[in-house]
């Protein structure tokens, strides 16, 4: 299929030099582009779809009236990344994830970032996220984060930014495993001839992850889920099948003595270790929300108890609050004694008279976030609003200003995707996944999100994005 015609525009492109050059690590995949005719683009695309559709690869769309299971469309020309770059992410990641880690377990127990004056105290003693029953406490293994998916954009200047990090129940990681299935059978030759690194062990690592929280020699997992209407129901229902573990939801326990059980055909059966995939405040109606019928009873109680393991561990939200983030340099170097490795997008703080104003002067130039909203909602991006949704959010910010970040417009780089028509460029973001158990571990891997509107920024699958496989080059 030929690429001629193709714009890369303003952005950096990852396929293509501004002069139009085929970056070194595309070339072998560009030779194959060149001998597959667009008749058999389309077909080899069709294809995809129909596999993710038997796969059962679907989310849900709260709030559509359209139907509420959809597919991720995965495009099938992949987002390839070369060794060296990856390096650098792996340990700027790595990086973040173990200062994070230390941050919530300070913010919980002395507190000497805050008496240092270097997060300030409301900012984290006032917030919905920071949950009152976790303080004193120290999860097993003294690990908070044991998921993390760290999203990060790829600016003009062909660096990476870290856009937000997310600790609570990041999803999408089977997007990642499945998308590489189906892309394999796609590219199978070149697949084997690039050398591109594995990701179909995830679930083994994971598991291990897990077990590793228990001091039991044979521990008993089980993935937490909400349920069936859950938006990522699917990748709940897959992870459990892959690590051969039960799907559990808060209905097939029930906590005795402190001890948490799974009622099972065979009779109660003792659980040691929970992946929760339900929100914390849901956990337990009887330490948080009293009106969830999600959780445990009693739940909260046997993990104080050291009786089961939660991953992630209650409480881990309040170092993914927006605002937070813009704390997180500064915390990286307060317990580590470093430099980020990777830098942050710069932010304003609603909450900051001097930010706050340079918001409201300059809103059409930037882009504004709900510091505790997740999926591309609560978000204005100044250049595509009207003034009408430019003063709608000025009157928010106003009313309401801890409740409001604000950073530049970034120009996110480009990666040819197919469409009905050509190959054209389409706006990405990466959320690599980090699994921390006797050490920190970055996937070499990542889930690709896609914006497939022309022009678009916004990637996120709820806003119409779909995904790309990521390469990773050894």
């Amino acid at each position: 299929m030929k690429t001629e015609g193709y714009k890369s525009g303003e952005h950096h492109d990852e396929m293509f030099t501004p002069e139009g050059e085929i970056r070194p690590h595309y070339l072998e995949f560009c030779e194959t582009l060149k001998k597959t005719s667009p008749k058999k683009m389309k077909h080899l695309q069709f294809s995809a779809n129909q596999t993710q559709r038997a796969m059962g690869m679907t989310f849900n769309v709260y709030h559509d009236n359209q139907g509420l299971e959809k597919i991720l469309h995965l495009d099938i020309i992949p987002r390839i990344i070369p060794n060296s770059e990856w390096r650098k992410l792996e340990a700027g990641l790595k990086q973040r994830t173990k200062a994070l880690n230390m941050f919530l377990q300070d913010i919980y127990n002395e507190r000497k970032i805050l008496n240092d004056g270097i997060v300030p105290s409301e900012l984290i003693l006032q917030s919905k996220d920071y949950l009152q029953p976790c303080v004193g406490l120290t999860p097993p293994k003294g690990i908070w984060c044991h998921i993390t998916g760290t999203d990060l954009v790829k600016a003009k200047d062909g660096e990476y930014y870290i856009l937000e990090d997310n600790l609570r129940c990041p999803s999408g990681v089977s997007y990642m495993l499945e998308s590489r299935e189906i892309i394999k059978r796609v590219y199978p030759q070149l697949f084997n001839s690039r050398g591109v690194m594995p990701v179909s062990d995830y679930p083994a690592k994971l598991l291990k992850m897990l077990q590793n929280l228990s001091d039991k020699p044979k521990p008993v997992v089980g993935v937490l889920t909400p349920g069936i209407y859950n938006s990522a129901y699917y990748e709940h229902s897959y992870l459990a099948l892959q690590m051969g573990v039960e799907l559990v939801n808060g209905v097939d326990l029930i906590v005795e003595n402190n001890i948490v059980y799974m009622q099972t055909t065979r009779g109660l059966e003792q659980i040691d270790v929970l992946y929760r995939r339900i929100d914390d405040t849901f956990l337990d109606p009887l330490a948080f929300n009293p009106d969830s019928m999600l959780g445990v009873p009693g739940l909260f109680e046997a993990y104080k108890a050291g009786n089961i393991a939660l991953a992630n561990a209650p409480g881990t939200g309040v170092a993914d609050d927006k605002a937070v983030y813009a704390y997180v340099p500064k915390i990286i170097e307060y317990y580590l004694g470093e430099k980020p490795i990777l830098n942050n997008v710069p932010t304003f703080l609603c909450r900051e008279e001097k930010d706050r104003k340079y918001v409201l002067d300059n809103i059409a130039d930037l882009v504004v976030k709900e510091t505790n909203a997740a999926g591309g909602y609560g978000m204005l991006i100044g250049p595509k609003a009207t003034k009408e949704e430019h003063e709608k959010f000025k009157k928010l910010i106003a009313d309401n200003p801890t409740n409001y970040i604000a950073q530049p417009t970034l120009s996110l780089s480009t990666v040819p995707t197919l469409t009905e028509e050509k190959i054209e460029g389409r706006h990405v973001d990466l959320r690599p996944y980090i699994l921390y158990g006797e050490e920190i571990e970055v996937i070499p891997g990542a889930l690709t999100r896609v914006a497939l509107k022309k022009g678009s920024l916004v990637v996120n699958s709820s806003q119409g994005g779909g995904s790309k496989d990521t390469w990773v080059l050894y």
